[in-house]
């Protein structure tokens, strides 16, 4: 059974442990500070009347004066310790929400980022946004403000009640009247609202998906003219949203009138009581002054409990949709074996390889392959063909059902991740770029690379050209996605990136899929320079882009129909020799 969201909240924060105790400290020293103007009232109204015989002579001040000097010194003491307690939890407070806030940030985008990818495809990313930003300032909110605030009360009710036991037993009681029942009430409507503001995160989290989606995709909802049908899908996310918030305003809304007039039995009992007892003279009138005034100190608090609760529950039912993404549990665990880039050979194997994607039938069945080091090999075949499939088998972003795949020898899941994609440079058929510069996205794969080895890497690439010819050269920003460059001049980068990475294994995923004639032609050049004696994989539907492949491997079905040099299954007449003929014109698709 999982445990309440508080629980696991106050266990994630179990290193802040010293922090936490001294913001408690400090809201409850101000609370008791806070609560000390009324019996210093008491004080001075019991002087007045009573003179030499108030409590203070008792005390041994006799003139009157002197106790009201007295009295005067302790408010401007009690008030000066309230105001540095004040400032001191607001510090404490706030910097421990300030320091939750961003671990809890850190440790779930860190999380996120060492689950695979078969769990990324059942998420959406305005979710997972949701989650790393709304959820977590609504946890900062309740730690800024919320949890104070509840301290206080608490210790404002002890503090009272044993105020009043000691100075009337009889009107205690009476003032107490109404507070088992705002507890019940409370707690109550604690278990009543929570599964609204559940209802609540996951709305806001489908919302935030569906316009992350329509942002990402707004040059697609141009071109088809569905503004007006986005709008309606994003209007119906946002009043099922609305509506969600709703139901739980309904509720909270409710909370403080009822607990108004719960309080109100108390006031007017002790309003009632205690004036009797002081005419009677049992009572004080001093003694009387601090019970009024306690009275609304310890019931009128409580009319704020709907907006704590509120307040709380919404920061749990955030909390408790951070610690879940945060106990996903990694599937695809770090081998232990290293992997020194220098000293891999390229040598790529799949032995026996089995593969399903999760909830799907199985696909790959027994697939046995192997890539010699140095070599370059090109896979061919129909979209859904298994292509680059492989490839992410290679990468180890999925695992195989059964069989191995292997580098130089060695089962991928027994190496370094870092290791193992380390020694593989990557050039996308999906490019993508990261806001920036130029320079700054050509040395992604190396940081630390000089501006005169990211140089070398874009005249490689043939992309020196280009980016000498943008306003900044390589200070130029790229954009969101790289949304300031061509399809062609984004591909460039791509492959500069590659090429600056100096990785012994290249795979090159539809690389020259997105450019024209002219600028593939650039891309090949590059590609024959940088290849050179690294193992390289290539995936392609045009096919004059692999002709000087050593091997040439056709895949239908997920299992290879056909292998071989160009020539020989040009020669051959299958699968391959068919796709060539249509590309060359020599025959119709």
């Amino acid at each position: 059974m999982q445990r309440p969201p508080l629980r696991r909240l106050l266990a994630y924060a179990h290193p802040h442990r010293r922090e936490v105790r001294l913001a408690v400290g400090c809201s409850i020293l101000n609370k008791l500070f806070d609560l000390a103007p009324p019996a210093l009232i008491g004080a001075a109204v019991d002087t007045v009347v009573e003179q030499e015989s108030s409590l203070l002579a008792r005390w041994g001040v006799v003139d009157v004066k002197s106790q009201l000097l007295v009295i005067a010194a302790a408010t401007v003491l009690i008030w000066g310790l309230e105001s540095i307690f004040e400032y001191a939890y607001g510090v404490l407070w706030r910097n421990l929400a300030q320091s939750v806030q961003h671990g809890l940030r850190i440790d779930g985008y860190r999380h996120i980022q060492d689950l695979d990818l078969a769990w990324y495809s059942e998420q959406s990313r305005g979710g997972l946004m949701s989650v790393l930003n709304d959820d977590v300032n609504q946890l900062e909110r309740f730690l800024d403000g919320g949890a104070n605030d509840l301290l206080q009360l608490a210790t404002t009710v002890i503090a009272v009640s044993l105020a009043f036991f000691g100075i009337s037993a009889g009107v205690a009681g009476l003032a107490m009247i109404p507070i088992p029942i705002i507890l019940w009430f409370s707690f109550s409507f604690q278990k009543r609202i929570a599964p609204h503001y559940a209802a609540v995160r996951t709305e806001v989290g489908a919302l935030n998906a569906v316009l992350e989606n329509n942002l990402t995709g707004i040059a697609t909802i141009k071109a088809f003219t569905s503004e007006d049908r986005e709008v309606e899908r994003v209007e119906a996310a946002s009043q099922k949203y609305r509506t969600a918030n709703r139901a739980a305003i309904k509720l909270s809304a409710a909370f403080s009138p009822l607990i108004r007039m719960a309080i109100v039995i108390g006031f007017v009992a002790t309003l009632v009581y205690g004036g009797w007892l002081t005419v009677e003279g049992t009572l004080a009138v001093g003694a009387y002054s601090v019970l009024v005034f306690l009275t609304q100190r310890l019931l009128w608090p409580l009319t704020r409990l709907g907006s704590m609760f509120d307040l709380y529950q919404r920061a749990m039912a955030s909390t408790a949709r951070i610690l879940d993404l945060l106990d996903t549990p990694v599937t695809l665990t770090d081998g232990e074996r290293a992997l020194p880039r220098e000293e891999v050979r390229g040598e790529v194997a799949f032995d026996g390889v089995s593969f399903a994607y999760t909830g799907r039938d199985p696909l790959f069945e027994d697939f046995s392959l192997r890539i010699p080091a140095g070599s370059t090999v090109a896979f061919v075949g129909t979209t859904g063909s298994g292509k680059t499939t492989l490839v992410r088998l290679l990468l180890r972003f999925h695992d195989v059902g059964a069989g191995r795949v292997t580098v130089d020898g060695q089962d991928v899941r027994e190496l370094v991740l870092a290791d193992l994609r380390g020694s593989i440079a990557l050039v996308d058929q999906a490019t993508f770029l990261f806001p920036g510069t130029v320079g700054e996205n050509i040395a992604y794969g190396r940081p630390g690379a000089s501006a005169k080895e990211v140089e070398q890497a874009a005249r490689l690439a043939e992309a020196h050209a280009f980016i000498a010819a943008l306003p900044d050269g390589y200070d130029s920003e790229v954009g969101e996605g790289g949304q300031l460059l061509s399809g062609g001049q984004r591909q460039r980068l791509s492959i500069a990136r590659a090429v600056l990475s100096d990785a012994p294994i290249v795979v090159l995923d539809e690389a020259t899929s997105a450019v024209d004639n002219e600028t593939e032609a650039a891309i090949q050049r590059s590609l024959a320079r940088i290849t050179g004696d690294r193992t390289t994989i290539v995936i392609a539907h045009r096919l004059s882009t692999i002709r000087h492949a050593d091997v040439i491997v056709v895949l239908a079905s997920w299992r290879i129909a056909e292998r071989g040099t160009h020539d020989e299954l040009v020669a051959l007449g299958g699968i391959y020799g068919r796709l060539w003929a249509v590309q060359t014109g020599e025959q119709d698709a």
